[in-house]
């Protein structure tokens, strides 16, 4: 049983030295589930890293670049890692990427074909934004077998009233302002002839990230973020002061509405929205589970929402018995290259969708919840998935330590937290008995409180008991 040693940070928290950065990321490989570590070499050079080896999904790729992007310190993610995947026959693979953009209940209206060869998918068609392209492009690569997109021939229809450069210029100023995610004020936007040109200093590489895809939702052609440096400095809260100032319950309303327009799976409805003292509540109705899941998300993610209430009632567009529900979620799920080879009972009752069995990880409990969650049809979902039992980092079981294995445990959550670019330096207690652990504090966002419980069951924690509180001013 391999043994995992909590890294200590580094005592100047100022400079992250490049072997610091690249062990975290390879402890992060470690504790994530969806990534093969043993597989995956990484190498980081003045804060830029560089992924080489190999995985055997998409997925699994696009994970490991999401995790080495949100560790503090990396400034940028060369990622060069190879799919390996089994043999899938080319008739199998046809169907499958085609009941997988069928059963999607937003690609499923899509004029989207493919053509497949030796695990390589090239989807073709016409698509209206950039966001509905990546929708398209990101089911796919939930497909076993898929080596690799060319996506050179799933075009987007601009239309013929197109933004100004102005225009797209402002509107991304005005998401970048709104969203929890990024520190705009550091950000300089110039836009000529589509192409948006990002400069300034942000304060990780997942935050960059954030801002150029912005900026693609916005109607950007193409985008330059090579003058857009990461800079550890401007994660200061301090500078960060003035993006959780004061705003009104009209304003946030406006920037909610705003943001959905940005959805592919949320842009066909017309969400009712209400805002009380930063309380969003969203009613009225969608087509489908997943468009319920992410109008709340999106929500979320808006400064100055305090919660949300998600009164969304999910109504399809048309009948689908259930036992057609009930086939359409096992074969979502056995072509996931993560849930494919588990074995799972699925129930469904005027279309709500009870999930049974057990995995590995609370990854991949979530995941199997995501996949039922995203099948036309489901309007509601209990997932009663189940996580086995496993050995402790220790090479005990999480639910029966021996001495001091709480204490370990703790220690494994807060280095978790002081590498994460979003969590390490926000108000978090961490306190494990018996394995579980109990989140005292506050947080920035909600997206933080979600990620701080997440982080720990990934390091280990059995349970998780979030009474994180979300600070209205920030955190600040």
């Amino acid at each position: 049983m391999q043994t995992l040693e909590t890294f200590a940070p580094p005592a100047a928290a100022e400079h992250l030295s490049d072997a610091a950065i690249t062990a975290a990321i390879e402890l992060f490989f470690l504790t994530e589930k969806g990534v093969p570590a043993h597989l995956i070499d990484v190498a980081t050079h003045e804060g830029i890293v560089q992924l080489t080896g190999i995985t055997d999904n998409l997925l699994a790729s696009e994970r490991a670049e999401a995790i080495a992007l949100a560790v503090r310190g990396v400034r940028g993610v060369v990622n060069e890692l190879l799919i390996s995947t089994p043999d899938v026959p080319n008739d199998a693979l046809y169907r499958a990427v085609t009941d997988a953009l069928a059963a999607d209940p937003a690609t499923t209206g899509y004029h989207v074909a493919c053509r497949v060869a030796e695990g390589v998918v090239a989807p073709m068609g016409v698509v209206q934004s950039w966001a509905e392209q990546q929708l398209v492009l990101r089911v796919l690569r939930g497909v076993r077998g898929v080596r690799r997109l060319v996506p050179d021939e799933l075009t987007i229809r601009w239309g013929e009233l197109q933004n100004s450069d102005e225009e797209i210029t402002t509107q991304i100023r005005e998401l970048l302002d709104w969203d929890i995610r990024v520190h705009s004020a550091l950000v300089e936007v110039r836009t000529d002839d589509r192409v948006v040109h990002l400069s300034g200093t942000v304060g990780s590489a997942a935050e960059k990230a954030q801002v150029v895809t912005t900026a693609y939702r916005a109607g950007a052609a193409r985008v330059d973020a090579r003058d857009l440096f990461v800079a550890y400095w401007a994660l200061s809260p301090e500078l960060r002061r003035t993006k959780y100032a004061d705003r009104s319950d009209e304003d946030i309303a406006a920037a909610v509405r705003a943001t959905f327009l940005y959805d592919p799976r949320v842009l066909s409805y017309q969400p009712i929205i209400l805002v009380h003292n930063g309380t969003v509540t969203l009613s009225g109705a969608v087509g489908n589970l997943r468009a319920k899941q992410d109008a709340e998300r999106d929500a979320r993610a808006v400064v100055g929402v305090w919660d949300v209430q998600n009164l969304l009632k999910v109504r399809t567009a048309r009948f689908i018995p259930d036992d057609d529900v009930t086939q359409t979620i096992k074969a979502a799920l056995a072509r996931d290259p993560y849930l494919g080879f588990f074995d799972f009972s699925v129930y469904v009752r005027n279309g709500k969708a009870s999930l049974y069995g057990q995995v590995g990880s609370h990854f991949e409990q979530r995941q199997a919840g995501a996949v039922a969650a995203g099948v036309n049809g489901v309007a509601d979902l209990a997932n009663w998935v189940s996580v086995a039992a496993s050995p402790g980092f220790d090479g005990f079981a999480v639910y029966q330590p021996r001495p001091n294995a709480d204490f370990a445990l703790a220690e494994r959550i807060r280095t978790r937290y002081f590498w994460s670019s979003a969590l390490h330096n926000q108000a978090i207690e961490v306190l494990v008995e018996q394995g579980r652990a109990t989140l005292t504090g506050t947080v920035a966002t909600w997206l933080d409180r979600e990620q701080a419980a997440y982080d720990a069951y990934n390091v280990g924690a059995r349970y998780v008991d979030n009474d994180l509180v979300v600070a209205t001013d920030g955190g600040l």
